[in-house]
């Protein structure tokens, strides 16, 4: 059974971190690429950071430059979204996602699999 399981979100101030997990099984994880994406209320999904099966990472959210990083450790199977200065407005459910390449993408129905999503909430 093909599982993604984010962790790690909660409730933080402005200006502080947060690190979210997500715990992949179920498939063959060096060969697919893993996204996070986020949503929040009353706004459409956004893709946010991926990084590819090789290792190479892209950004698809300006607002997050220089403040989330994303990371991984294949032998664990674990990709990790580092956010650090957050603000109010980075409040949102945030999903990881699995894409069948080793290519990223910023196109949601492109992946393949998601996890339930992780709550982020920042106060201002």
């Amino acid at each position: 059974e093909v599982q993604l399981v984010e962790s790690g979100g909660g409730l933080v101030q402005a200006g502080g971190s947060l690190r979210l997990s997500c715990a992949a099984s179920g498939f063959t994880f060096d060969d697919y690429a893993i996204g996070w994406f986020r949503q929040a209320p009353g706004k459409e999904r956004e893709g946010v950071l991926c990084i590819s099966s090789r290792g190479s990472t892209t950004r698809y959210a300006a607002s997050v430059k220089g403040r989330f990083t994303i990371s991984s450790d294949n032998a664990k199977k674990m990709v990790y979204l580092e956010m650090n200065s957050l603000k109010p407005e980075d409040t949102a459910v945030y999903y990881c996602a699995a894409r069948p390449s080793y290519l990223c993408s910023a196109y949601g129905p492109a992946y393949y699999y998601w996890g339930q999503g992780t709550q982020v909430t920042v106060s201002s």
